[in-house]
């Protein structure tokens, strides 16, 4: 096997490091050790983003048709390495980066598609998870967070712990239980849910550097729209 950069390869690293070399902080070291608040750190991240995004490197390996540069698998460790040579921020949304908009090119609706994965790729939305819970991590199947549809919408309540960027989100993708008689892997349901609904409630979970990056949440019968279901209802758990 030849691990030896192709001509293509050597010049997208050219083209990357001649970008980064004009546009990337280089005070985030300095910023990481300062005094002030996480939201303010949070802030330059989520700037940071967008000029990734305007450069047009944001969503590396996403299909051209959705904002990507359909990037290979060698193209993305060149550009990882990259932003670790200059001392480049990491990207604050990397969960809608590297999973949530993924998972929407996959199995989001076309509507779902145009009007959340250009926001993904900006950082103008931050995006968290609601998997895990109290009594269901590993196992992620045994969660109990329930929704009940109801006249177009379903009511969402329970509770998810461990959420990285949780206090930081605009939407959250959450796995929810739709059918409690269901086999456990079944009965699963993705929605999308807006963190500014009513119901909605963000915990602080302190860690030993005093910083609360991960989460608890919260939801009180919140209504969810039934166009915000990824995929099928009832299929989540896709195997």
């Amino acid at each position: 096997m030849d691990l030896n950069p192709t001509p293509q390869e050597r010049q997208f690293r050219d083209e990357l490091r001649a970008w980064l070399e004009t546009h990337a902080p280089r005070d985030w070291e300095a910023r990481q050790s300062a005094t002030g608040s996480l939201e303010a750190r949070f802030a330059f991240l989520r700037e940071w983003q967008r000029q990734v995004y305007e450069g047009g490197w944001a969503g590396l390996s996403w299909p051209k048709q959705y904002g990507g540069r359909g990037a290979t698998l060698m193209e993305k460790a060149i550009f990882t390495e990259e932003l670790a040579r200059i001392g480049a921020p990491p990207l604050p949304g990397i969960l809608g980066l590297e999973l949530v908009g993924p998972t929407l090119i996959a199995f989001g609706s076309e509507v779902q598609k145009q009007r959340y994965l250009a926001k993904i790729l900006s950082g103008e939305e931050i995006w968290c998870q609601g998997f895990s819970e109290p009594n269901a991590g590993s196992d992620l199947a045994a969660l109990r967070t329930e929704a009940k549809l109801e006249d177009g919408h379903f009511l969402v309540s329970g509770q998810k712990v461990w959420t990285s960027y949780g206090w930081a989100s605009d939407w959250c993708e959450l796995v929810v239980r739709t059918d409690a008689s269901a086999e456990k892997h079944k009965g699963l349901t993705v929605l999308l849910v807006d963190m500014r609904c009513p119901g909605v409630e963000v915990r602080p979970l302190r860690q030993m550097t005093g910083e609360t990056e991960f989460n608890e949440l919260f939801f009180d019968n919140v209504r969810v729209p039934v166009e915000n279901v990824v995929g099928r209802i009832h299929n989540g758990w896709v195997r």
